[in-house]
């Protein structure tokens, strides 16, 4: 059957299982779009309100449901602007196929208007990129681009087509996708049977669980091999809701603004079993003493990420899930009562606090918890709000919280939120930013209330950048160079300008009416909480520091009264 080029992009959307795409736009993409209108009752498009925003969407409907996300964009500015969402999803290993359009070839090399090679630039951060300039190999390209974002460790993929290209005609034959099989072939017999022995041996073993483990959905694994050797179970950001943050052997976050017990714990810890995570400076602090008093056992699917930031003892290369399957398949029960004893007991003397005698960010996101029951998927921006809702909200289920954790993208919450809300309807989907990050993506709103669908946002309104000036009162002397918000926005005027319900929030009395009020909505509601501009995210690390120098507002005052 001959189709047009933009015919056929959408047929193989289809072969893909695609129900939903975000995008914007413009002149080159005009066939797309074109073809879109032909193929509306099968494919859901979403109008965002800017390309970044479509990129992140897809970002989060890729996160939330474990799908690969689609985003477009038509050539030039409308290319670039995706540039930033498909970094995040590349540094957080998410598997996101962006399409854009190109002047036509005759066109190509001669700054025609709004041309830019995006396939060039887009090539760091990409599993790969293409340019397609022959429609014969339109289909193939666009078939490929959905395996490789998906095989292996996940990541962004940009297909880039020429304008006369998505017009011209070709004969189209449906093909079923390509199975993408759990990466298996380097998990060695000799890597199973010494990971074995060594947590055999491990008298004080400890397990932290990467954003891998999520990917590879093993978190049943997870919690059966913590609890058959007794191992207590830290998570990073992006490894929250891999091991059940209500599980009494969790113990919250490792690294920077992890709690104490995680970071004084791997610092005891006789061997630490790494599942899925990349060793981020987030998280070691200082490299070179980094659970220095360990084995390390690295599992992990990507073979560069072995000994790249950290030096191993001992590795298992593959997906996660079927490692853990193989080693609890040998791997007899372990008991360590005086070991769990020991973290029972920093949990019960190093809990999180904050100060319950005013309205803080995780006073509201303690209170959202109870008020969703653990249930809700949260998406984040960047900066204290994000730690905050790593911190108090206990991620009992994976998938449930979408954060850019390696490009710490400010403005990627709200458009996540949207792509999380399309991808699983029956969620409640919470976006929580502080007031820098939403003036970044605020324009979304109107891309929620179009989309018709209840979503809530919180803003947690400081009139600051947060966490920069957190680090300005600690390390610059107090020095609050152009950290300070102080300007007229109206964030509930902005908001209802744009079709949402809006409720300032400025006491503590005041949260729980307006959080049952919120999630109960049948449209977008967003929440502009006023907090002090002087609170902190504690416990904190200092860059480069090693972890277990791990400090909390106790210990500043404690030092300070010396």
């Amino acid at each position: 059957m001959q189709l047009t080029g933009a015919e056929i992009i959408i047929e193989c959307l289809k072969e893909q299982g695609v129900d939903t795409v975000f995008g914007y736009p413009g002149g080159a993409i005009l066939n797309v779009y074109d073809a879109l209108y032909k193929y509306r009752d099968e494919i859901h498009h979403v109008l965002t309100s800017h390309e970044q925003g479509a990129a992140h969407a897809a970002d989060g409907y890729a996160r939330a449901t474990g799908k690969v996300g689609v985003c477009m964009a038509t050539s030039g500015p409308g290319a670039t602007n995706l540039v930033t969402g498909i970094a995040t999803a590349y540094m957080d290993s998410v598997p996101v196929v962006a399409i854009t359009a190109n002047v036509g070839k005759p066109l190509l090399g001669k700054d025609s208007f709004q041309e830019v090679d995006i396939a060039g630039i887009v090539m760091p951060i990409t599993k790969h990129s293409y340019i397609v300039k022959d429609i014969t190999k339109l289909a193939d390209t666009i078939r490929k681009a959905f395996y490789i974002a998906k095989s292996g460790r996940p990541g962004p993929v940009l297909v880039d087509v020429t304008k006369d290209v998505t017009g011209a005609l070709y004969d189209y034959s449906p093909r079923r996708p390509a199975t993408v099989n759990r990466e298996t072939s380097e998990i060695h017999r000799e890597n199973v049977e010494q990971a074995v022995n060594m947590i055999c041996k491990a008298q004080k073993p400890f397990i932290f669980v990467g954003g891998g483990s999520v990917i590879s959905g093993a978190s049943e694994e997870i919690a059966e091999l913590s609890h058959r050797i007794q191992a207590p179970v830290c998570d990073s950001l992006m490894g929250k809701g891999g091991f059940s943050g209500e599980d009494p052997y969790y113990t919250g976050m490792l690294g920077m603004h992890g709690t104490k017990t995680s970071n004084l714990g791997v610092s005891q810890c006789d061997l630490l079993i790494v599942l899925g995570a990349r060793f981020s400076d987030r998280v070691t602090g200082n490299a070179k003493t980094f659970a220095n008093k360990a084995k390390i056992l690295q599992i992990d699917i990507d073979a560069a990420e072995i000994n790249k930031n950290v030096l191993v003892d001992a590795y298992i290369e593959g997906d996660i899930k079927e490692v853990l399957r193989r080693l609890l398949e040998e791997i007899p029960e372990k008991k360590h009562p005086q070991w769990m004893e020991h973290i029972q007991e920093m949990k019960a003397k190093y809990p999180l606090n904050y100060d319950h005698t005013q309205l803080t960010g995780p006073y509201i996101i303690e209170k959202l918890y109870e008020l969703t029951d653990g249930d809700a998927i949260i998406t984040t921006d960047v900066g204290q709000h994000q730690m905050w809702a790593a911190q108090y909200y206990k991620y009992k289920e994976p998938r449930t919280f979408l954060s850019s954790g390696g490009l710490g993208t400010m403005g990627f919450g709200l458009g996540a939120a949207i792509g999380a809300k399309m991808g699983r309807p029956e969620k409640t989907v919470v976006n929580i930013a502080g007031d820098g990050c939403f003036r970044m993506n605020m324009n979304e709103i109107a891309t929620a209330v179009r989309c018709g669908k209840p979503l809530v946002q919180i803003v947690l309104n400081n009139h600051v950048l947060g966490m920069v000036r957190q680090w300005q009162t600690l390390f610059y002397d107090h020095r609050y160079s152009h950290t300070v918000l102080n300007d007229a926005v109206d964030f509930v005027k902005i908001s209802e300008g744009m079709g949402a319900k809006a409720i300032r929030v400025t006491k503590m009395e005041e949260v729980e009416s307006a959080l049952k009020e919120a999630l109960s909505s049948d449209g977008p509601v967003v929440l502009d909480c006023w907090i002090d501009q002087d609170l902190s995210v504690f416990p904190m690390v200092p860059a480069g520091a090693n972890i277990d120098d791990v400090f909390d507002e106790e210990d500043m005052k404690n030092e300070q009264s010396v």
